[in-house]
């Protein structure tokens, strides 16, 4: 659902009217409170924001599952160096 001219107000309007946008809210809208003119906050339905985190946790989860996956394609391609050495290596580059 996309934001409409309607969804965006100001504070003023959000504080006179907030047991009516939070009625609206519920039922499917998402709102803009601009405060001076500028985006402030959004007022969404607790049940869509609690599906927004769930997608961010299940994006990083992809993310590291990619990483586990580029990881076991470098060791496999012999791609790997052994901690310690590679550690001293750096140090001595910083050191030089």
């Amino acid at each position: 659902m996309g934001i409409s001219v309607r969804d965006v107000i100001p504070l003023s309007h959000a504080r006179a009217n907030f047991s009516e946008l939070a009625e609206e809210v519920k039922a499917g809208a998402e709102k803009i409170v601009t405060k001076n003119g500028e985006s402030f906050i959004a007022l969404i339905d607790s049940d869509r924001l609690d599906y927004y985190h769930r997608l961010e946790r299940e994006r990083i989860h992809l993310l590291l599952v990619n990483e586990v996956s580029r990881g076991l394609d470098d060791v496999a391609a012999g791609r790997i160096k052994e901690a310690g050495s590679a550690i001293q290596s750096i140090k001595r580059r910083r050191s030089a």
